[in-house]
């Protein structure tokens, strides 16, 4: 097994063009340790020139999830993400799968009815109650069950078939969404109403979630999944720039009950995509048996490995803060912007622009590294602490189109990278980590949110979801670099090829510690 400093400085890339060659040539030795195989950052520097090997999950083949393969040993690494990368395949390169396909054309569906549903919900509520707090509390409610039981679902989802729980799932919000358009057309919805049903979707998010982002794996393979992950996002923001503005009109021209409606017959569209696959093409992982201690198996086995903690770590900190816009569009729009529905769908559609270049960005780089991941969630706290600042409406919304480029290629990068880097037997557990850290912190900062933007205005609100969140990546940037025993190399003549700051390895700095009380 590789030491968790190796495999940090793997995931790491490392560029000291200026070594001499006897520190170099021991950084090197260091640095060659075998690495976790798949781990983003293992191997040659450049994603892109990874060659090709065999793939255990090829077409038939189900990945065994023996206990060995669940600690992690050196055999599991490699069925884990199928050995070395190819050359990415093009932007597109993971719809040439048939399955993926249909999946891919129903989420399209099915994404943008849960849009819309999404912005008449905060719409409603803000109507019925002139709150943003109110707005606060309701998404809460939609994440508190992942909060208390979103290490379960993650569990579940390694314990069962993931394309047949999908299919329960799906249709289970379907059924949500119409009760709730029941009680909008008959007018007696109240926000309590909505809360219970936030809360009630949840629950059921709380399984989805997590099987429905394992199960990408399954249906393209370790050498697509990165791209995959990049086209899902894409997806999801395509949807995002439709929605909202499809949402506005409806409920301008109509009301919030068509919004739920519509939305509620959109999961016809995914589980229709789900049923027409061919199961022969997947690559199942064979469901664990039901044991004690699965759980905390799963908990152990990502606090064993730096390159997945850490990651989760900030993933922790931005969805709990900085991914609050539900709270804080409305608040702008409602108080600081004093404009309407359609207004307010139009910023959820300038965010959407935003993390849609994000993502066909992300689908073009191939493997992710964790150095863009802790860049990608800098620049994206600090262009909220520019947004706070706007003078008016359309800046705003200029600003948030650039947050939305940076938050998405934040998330596509961690969700990539640790399913990458995760044996297939453990990956549903891990998945569910990662949703739990991402918005199981929701709970928690919404209301705050909620509560600072209720009291000192929407634009302090978001200032300080900038501050956490750029703050959080520049710790744990260091401490990533730090635990792969690397510094900061900042150079501002790097000549033709170098870089003005890189992560370099500490031998380097020994060798040249002349100029180190100086720097």
């Amino acid at each position: 097994m590789t030491p968790p400093a190796a495999a940090s400085a793997a995931a790491i890339r490392t560029d000291d063009q200026t070594t001499d060659p006897t520190a170099a040539g021991a950084a090197a030795a260091d640095l060659q340790a075998p690495a976790p195989t798949g781990l983003p950052g293992s191997g040659d520097d450049d994603p892109d020139e990874r060659t090709a090997a065999d793939d255990p999950a090829a077409p038939g083949r189900t990945h065994s999830a023996t206990p060995s393969s669940a600690t992690g040993s050196s055999s599991s690494g490699s069925s884990a993400a199928g050995a070395r990368f190819t050359r990415p395949g093009g932007m597109f390169s993971s719809l040439r799968v048939r399955n993926y396909r249909y999946f891919f054309a129903g989420q399209v569906v099915s994404n943008t009815g849960t849009w819309m549903q999404r912005i008449a919900q905060d719409w409603l509520v803000l109507s019925l109650t002139g709150s943003p707090l109110a707005v606060g509390i309701t998404t809460a409610m939609q994440f508190l069950p992942m909060l208390l039981l979103g290490l379960f679902g993650g569990v579940l989802a390694d314990r069962m078939p993931k394309r047949r729980l999908l299919i329960y799932t799906q249709g289970t919000m379907g059924l949500l969404a119409a009760g709730l358009a029941a009680l909008t057309f008959g007018g007696v919805v109240t926000p309590y109403y909505v809360y219970a049903f936030a809360l009630l979707l949840g629950l059921v998010t709380v399984v989805d979630n997590p099987t429905r982002q394992a199960f990408v794996s399954e249906m393209v393979g370790p050498k697509d999944l990165a791209n995959a992950v990049s086209l899902n996002a894409a997806n999801f923001q395509t949807a995002r720039l439709v929605g909202p503005a499809v949402a506005g009109l409806l409920i301008a021209a109509v009301g919030s009950g068509w919004a739920f409606a519509v939305n509620a017959l959109s999961f016809v569209a995914v589980i229709g995509g789900l049923l027409a696959m061919r199961e022969s093409e997947l690559r199942p992982t064979e469901p664990i048996a039901r044991e004690k201690g699965q759980l905390r198996e799963g908990l152990r086995y990502v606090k064993e490995r730096p390159e997945l903690l850490w990651p989760m770590v900030l993933a922790g900190f931005i969805g709990t803060f900085g991914f609050n816009f539900p709270t804080l569009l409305s608040g702008f729009a409602y108080d600081t912007f004093k404009v309407g529905a359609g207004q307010y769908g139009l910023l959820n559609t300038a965010m959407a622009v935003g993390s849609l270049t994000g993502a066909l960005l992300a689908a073009r780089r191939g493997v992710p590294r964790l150095r863009r991941l802790v860049g990608a969630a800098l620049a994206f706290g600090a262009l909220e602490v520019v947004a706070a600042f706007a003078p008016d409406y359309w800046t705003f919304a200029v600003l948030l189109m650039l947050v939305g480029v940076f938050g998405l290629s934040f998330n596509t990068s961690v969700n990539a990278s640790l399913q990458l880097a995760t044996d297939p037997a453990m990956r549903g557990r891990v998945m569910g980590l990662l949703v739990l850290v991402f918005t199981g912190g929701t709970p928690i900062g919404a209301p705050i949110v909620g509560w600072v933007t209720a009291s000192y205005g929407p634009r302090l609100g978001l200032l300080a979801c900038g501050l956490v969140s750029a703050l959080a990546a520049g710790v744990v940037g260091l401490v990533l670099a730090r635990s792969a025993d690397l510094r900061v190399r900042f150079d501002l003549h790097p000549g033709r090829g170098g870089r003005v700051v890189a992560f370099v390895p500490r031998a380097v700095a020994t060798a040249k510690s002349g100029l180190a009380p100086a720097c």
